[in-house]
């Protein structure tokens, strides 16, 4: 049985978002109902995602999104990534102004049955869940790739995570949001699931999907050594809940201190357990389950 999966993306800055849209473009159960795009570029952020959606011959509805946070400047104007756009055949037009209203007629056509992946900022997701209160009720479950909820980060990563820094006036509206399955995948869990350049390059050419994967990381590595595989980790729970392992408690959003904007602060435990958080990750067992489904 397949699961219907609505994939909100940044796609075109950091290049997990591509491996993640081609992780799920390949997994025999993912039933991919849409894409939408948010922050800087959204449209480009639109067509990089085109180009994975041709190569593996889906046709997969793809809404540009908002693309500017709800009360702060944008942290991230640009999808670098677009570069690589030379070199595939891509869509160029696209609804415009309707990622929002897509994404709350799809839920409301499958009510209970819907997975939200949010991998980015959750501007969109935050006025969704303004616009329409009633659409988390709604969801099957929102799956997000969000927060910092322990101190133990392998890597250089600052006490708030991106996503949650890009918007954390939406942050707090979808933390606050009431859903069946309210689940955060940590950059403290995804700090842990990293590759080099050099292995990734390897592994990456063995898989139809690669190809554009490849290009789009080439803009990457020109700054980074390694690929931290944020987004994909996140994907994976929703097919595979061993790969981590999750504790509930409830997440709090800081939006009142101008410095520490999008700090997630998590307490486990207690009657009133709204979110569920991975704290763990075997590393292992994500790196085979994601490299048996890539095609």
């Amino acid at each position: 049985m397949t699961t219907k999966v609505l994939l909100d993306t940044d796609i075109g800055s950091d290049i997990d978002d591509a491996v993640c849209l081609a992780y799920l473009l390949s997994h025999p159960d993912c039933e991919l109902l849409g894409i939408t795009t948010v922050t800087g570029e959204a449209e480009k952020r639109a067509s990089i995602a085109s180009v994975l959606c041709k190569v593996a011959g889906k046709d997969i509805p793809i809404f540009p999104g908002v693309e500017t946070p709800l009360l702060i400047p944008q942290k991230q104007p640009y999808a670098q990534q677009a570069v690589a756009l030379r070199n595939w055949d891509h869509e160029t037009i696209f609804p415009r102004g309707e990622a929002v209203e897509f994404l709350r007629h799809t839920i409301r056509s499958h009510p209970g049955e819907v997975i939200l992946l949010a991998i980015g900022p959750l501007t969109n997701v935050g006025l969704l869940f303004s616009v329409d209160p009633e659409i988390p009720s709604l969801l099957k479950g929102l799956v997000i790739m969000c927060g910092r909820f322990t101190d133990r980060v392998q890597g250089n990563y600052g006490p708030v995570e991106g996503n949650a820094a890009g918007d954390p006036h939406a942050a707090a509206v979808v933390y606050r949001s009431r859903v069946a399955l309210h689940r955060s995948i940590g950059v403290d869990v995804t700090s842990r699931v990293t590759m080099s350049s050099e292995e990734f390059r390897q592994k990456f050419r063995e898989y139809r999907l690669g190809g554009p994967v490849l290009d789009c990381a080439e803009v990457w590595f020109q700054q980074f050594g390694i690929t931290t595989f944020h987004d994909p980790l996140a994907a994976s729970t929703i097919f595979d809940d061993r790969i981590c392992e999750f504790r509930e408690g409830a997440v709090e959003v800081d939006i009142s201190n101008k410095k520490s904007r999008g700090k997630t602060f998590w307490r486990e435990g207690g009657i009133n357990s709204p979110h569920e958080v991975a704290i763990e990750v075997d590393r292992k067992r994500f790196f085979e389950h994601y490299f048996s489904v890539l095609r």
